[in-house]
């Protein structure tokens, strides 16, 4: 195949950011004049949407088009347990990942950044360049032990300029060969977390945010679910992080404004990617999509963090809600916006539509969706206009009109009740109908739509609500335990590699 007839494709998420920490969804205290320019040569989503309110699950369905119940991924994968981990083990192998697909059709494909989906010293199967961090949990933006391609060494600079320096790189190489190329680039930033956001380290834009007032982030009062949330995982978590953070930071000011600074960081080098693309001159035959892998809550409803920072979990707004802008100058007219709700899972199927490549995953049901009629000005019928979420014990179907938590409930020990947010009329989720006669109707109709879509999407093996496991590791653990026996415990593989 004449691989050069293909389009490029650069992919670039970020670590732990909510839609509404860009200028161009609205935010008036934050710096990010590239990203708003690529929204104004693109589209804009404005109901974006992740499966899953942490990194590992998030990265492996956006690789995959496939939901945690079906890849396996339900937590974060656990770094600080390496030392028991199967020889080169990654939760992907034997699954058809978009590097996988786009180097079958003939493209050189790259990953420059934070991988958090198996072994980091050796490559996932699909990635031509392999560069990324030790750290999946990232402790520092700065002073990182990278490995590349198999050499490993220690890098004191930032790290969000060191994997654009990166990604610039291997895109000149295959521009100068005539290759079409796929470049994965997930910064490991904004982030938000403690030690890294709390860190003395000042990037060249904390500057801009020293006397930010930092108005656009809400304080609200702790919420019990987030005290609930920190002592069940400050008992269970193992040690080596401090989670008291998702009590603290929202009222640090500091960490606020470290956080903004980092996302001022990653639209610089957004800016540094488009630029390069234009320099080379192959802005206009290259899908350029930007995302997050998940939201995060800074403050709003009383935490700080992603969907199980609290207990139970939460897909709220802010740890749910992504950005997501996409460009191809040849296919896309600039400038456009859409409400539809979609999820950053159907960036899968979108740039496997656009290069004319296989979208399957074998006998599994395919949840990611193209948004390649979206993009092009011609909308299908885009079904029930909802995406569907999870959460280990919380299940999730959005609306644009509303949100419906349903909870596992044969946990005995550890009972949780289900949420029902009206969110035009309630859009900060805090009035919860779901004991409400006069919503029955729509809970129900809403019940059947989620229960319909795990029946049809999940595998047995890895899906939790059915007494399966998940990959790696779980922040429930005590939570299925109660419900599926002391037996039940996290598993590295269950046939698909």
């Amino acid at each position: 195949m004449n691989s050069r007839k293909l389009p490029n494709v650069v992919l670039i998420l970020t670590d732990n950011q909510q839609a509404s920490t860009l200028a161009c969804y609205g935010n008036s205290e934050i710096h990010t004049p590239n990203l708003d320019r690529l929204a104004r040569q693109g589209m804009v989503f404005d109901n974006a949407f992740c499966p899953n309110a942490f990194c590992s699950p998030c990265r492996a369905s956006v690789l995959t088009g496939l939901m945690p119940s079906q890849h396996g991924v339900h937590s974060w994968i656990d770094d600080r347990t390496i030392g028991a981990w199967p020889d080169n083990w990654h939760a992907l192998d034997g699954l058809r990942t978009l590097p996988v697909t786009l180097r079958d059709a003939g493209y050189s494909t790259a990953l420059c950044g934070k991988y958090h989906l198996g072994v980091p010293t050796s490559p996932m199967n699909g990635f031509d360049y392999w560069c990324t961090m030790a750290d999946g949990h990232v402790r520092s933006f700065y002073r990182n032990r990278i490995t590349e391609n198999g050499d490993s060494h220690d890098h004191d600079g930032h790290t969000v300029d060191f994997f654009t320096r990166k990604a610039i790189a291997f895109i000149a190489e295959q521009v100068a060969a005539d290759r079409s190329f796929f470049v994965y680039l997930p910064y490991p930033a904004p982030y938000g977390h403690w030690p890294a956001t709390r860190e003395e380290d000042r990037c060249r834009y904390s500057a801009l945010y020293d006397d930010c007032p930092m108005h656009s982030v809400p304080r609200e009062g702790l919420s019990k679910a987030s005290v609930d949330g920190f002592l069940m995982r400050q008992n269970h978590s193992g040690g080596g992080l401090d989670y008291s953070m998702i009590l603290r930071a929202p009222n640090d000011l500091a960490t606020l404004r470290n956080y903004y600074a980092q996302i001022s960081m990653v639209d610089d080098g957004v800016g540094q990617i488009m630029g390069v693309l234009d320099r080379l001159g192959v802005a206009e035959s290259t899908i350029l999509v930007f995302t997050s892998d998940h939201g995060l809550s800074v403050g709003q409803h009383g935490f700080w963090g992603h969907g199980a920072a609290t207990f139970p979990s939460n897909l709220h707004h802010a740890a749910h809600s992504v950005p997501l802008l996409m460009r191809y100058e040849s296919e896309i007219a600039a400038g456009r916006r859409s409400g539809v709700m979609v999820s950053n899972m159907d960036v899968f199927s979108t740039i496997l539509d656009y290069t004319g490549q296989p979208n399957d995953q074998g006998a599994m049901a395919m949840p990611s969706r193209s948004l390649k009629p979206l993009l092009s000005g011609s909308p299908r019928d885009w079904g029930n206009d909802a995406v569907f979420s999870e959460q280990e014990e919380t299940r999730v179907v959005r609306t644009r009109k509303w949100a419906y938590f349903k909870r596992f409930a044969d946990a005995p020990n550890h009972p949780v009740g289900d949420e029902l947010f009206d969110v035009e009329a309630d859009p900060r989720e805090k009035t919860n109908l779901a004991s409400d006669p006069a919503h029955a109707e729509i809970r129900a109709s809403l019940d059947d739509m989620l229960t319909a879509f795990f029946e049809s999407h999940a595998r047995p093996e890895a899906d939790l609500w059915a007494g399966g496991a998940p990959l790696q590791n779980s922040e429930r653990g005590e939570f299925w335990r109660d419900a599926w026996g002391d037996g039940w415990q996290p598993v590295y593989s269950y046939g698909h590699g």
